[in-house]
C-alpha cells in the first residue's frame, strides 16, 4: 500500500490552480492574507510555498516550543485565528480546542486546512491501524495518529492542501504556489527515495526506549518496532517489565542502538541498556519535530533539515 501512496503522491502534483475557486479578499488592515498554523511543520511548509511573498503574514502558535500534546491556547491566539484568511493545523487528538476556536471564528469566509483530512483516503483504507509492540506486548491501535508529519508521503500530500488554499484566497498567484509546492515536493520525494534505498535491502527493527511517534515513517519504510509507550504517552515513566522485555528484544536481536527522541531524558533507553547482556548499546536521538522555538527557526531549522538529520543518523546506525 505504501509502494502505491508513493506514487499516488506523485500524481497528485499538479497545477493547484485547477482546484482554486474565486479569490476571496484578505481580512487584515494591510491588505495581507493572515495564515495562522499550530504546529512547525505546518508553518514550515506554509512558508516554503509561499517564498518571499510579501503578501502574505503567516503566524505559527507554538514559537515558544510548546509541546503540541499539552498546548493550550491564549486569548491572543483564539483572536489570531478567528479573523485569519487561512488556518492550517492537524486535526489530530491534541487539537480538540480547535472547535471552539473555529466555531466562535469572526471570519466564515476562512479556508481551514485539517491536515488529517489531507490523508482520509488512506486512513478510511484502513493504513492507521499500526501495530505496536510495547515490550513483548504486542497490540493493535485503533485510533488515527496525529504525527503525520513523519512520513514524507503524509507530508507531500499536506503540502498540496496548504498551496490549494493558499491559492483560494490569492487566485492571481496560484500558479506561483503550486510552482513551489511542486518543486519543495521534488525534494521530498529524492528525500523518500533515499529513505527506501537504505531500508529496502535489508529488514530492520528499530527498538524506542521512549515514546513513539514515528508509526507512519515505520509503515513508509516496512520497519518494524517496539517501544517503551505506544504513540505519545503521557506516561514519563515505562514498567520494569517493560524495560526488562525490550532489553530481551534488544540481545535477541542483537541490537546495538536504543532510540529515543528529541529533549527525552532518556533515563528509559538507559535502563533498557544496563539490562541487556553486555550493557554497550549506543542511545540515538530522533527528531520528532514537535517542539520546535522561534531561535530555532532563526539558526535555520527546517522540516527538511530536520529530516535529513534523521537520515543521516539513521545511516550512521544501520550502515555501520
Amino acid at each position: 500500500m505504501f509502494k502505491k501512496l508513493v506514487s499516488a503522491v506523485s500524481a497528485l502534483i499538479l497545477p493547484i490552480s485547477a482546484f482554486c475557486s474565486c479569490n476571496a479578499a484578505p481580512n487584515s488592515d494591510d491588505g495581507k492574507i493572515n495564515v495562522v498554523c499550530t504546529i512547525f511543520p505546518c508553518y514550515d511548509w506554509t512558508r516554503e510555498i509561499a517564498g518571499d511573498s510579501e503578501n502574505i503574514d503567516i503566524t505559527y502558535l507554538l514559537d515558544d516550543g510548546s509541546d503540541l500534546h499539552s498546548f493550550q491556547p491564549t486569548a491572543d491566539d483564539m483572536i489570531r485565528i478567528s479573523d485569519c484568511d487561512v488556518f492550517v493545523y492537524v486535526g489530530g487528538e491534541s487539537d480538540k480546542w480547535v472547535d471552539k476556536a473555529l466555531e466562535n471564528a469572526v471570519n466564515k469566509d476562512m479556508k481551514v486546512v485539517r491536515l488529517m483530512d489531507s490523508l482520509s483516503e488512506f486512513l478510511e483504507a484502513g493504513e492507521h491501524h499500526h501495530d505496536e509492540h510495547e515490550g513483548e506486548e504486542h497490540h493493535e491501535e485503533s485510533a488515527y495518529d496525529e504525527h503525520i508529519w513523519l512520513s514524507l508521503n503524509n507530508a507531500q500530500l499536506c503540502v498540496n492542501d496548504i498551496a490549494a488554499a493558499l491559492s483560494a484566497v490569492d487566485s492571481e498567484n496560484s500558479q506561483t504556489y503550486s510552482d513551489r509546492a511542486n518543486a519543495y515536493n521534488t525534494d521530498l520525494q529524492l528525500l523518500d527515495r533515499s529513505f527506501h534505498m537504505m531500508f529496502d535491502e535489508k529488514h530492520q527493527t528499530m527498538i524506542f526506549g521512549d515514546q513513539f511517534p514515528f508509526v507512519y515513517f515505520t509503515q513508509d519504510y516496512g520497519i518494524d518496532h517496539f517501544a517503551a509507550f505506544s504513540g505519545c504517552s503521557a506516561d514519563t515513566e515505562a514498567s520494569f517489565k517493560t524495560i526488562t522485555q525490550l532489553a530481551e528484544k534488544v540481545d535477541e536481536l542483537n541490537a546495538d542502538t536504543i532510540f529515543a527522541i528529541e529533549n527525552s531524558d532518556c533515563n528509559i533507553a538507559e535502563a533498557i541498556v544496563s539490562n541487556t547482556a553486555d550493557k554497550s548499546q549506543k542511545i540515538a536521538i530522533l527528531d520528532s519535530i514537535q517542539s520546535v522555538n522561534s531561535q530555532q527557526i532563526e539558526e535555520g531549522y527546517s522540516y527538511k533539515s530536520a529530516m535529513e538529520n534523521n537520515y543521516n543518523i539513521l545511516k550512521e546506525v544501520y550502515s555501520s
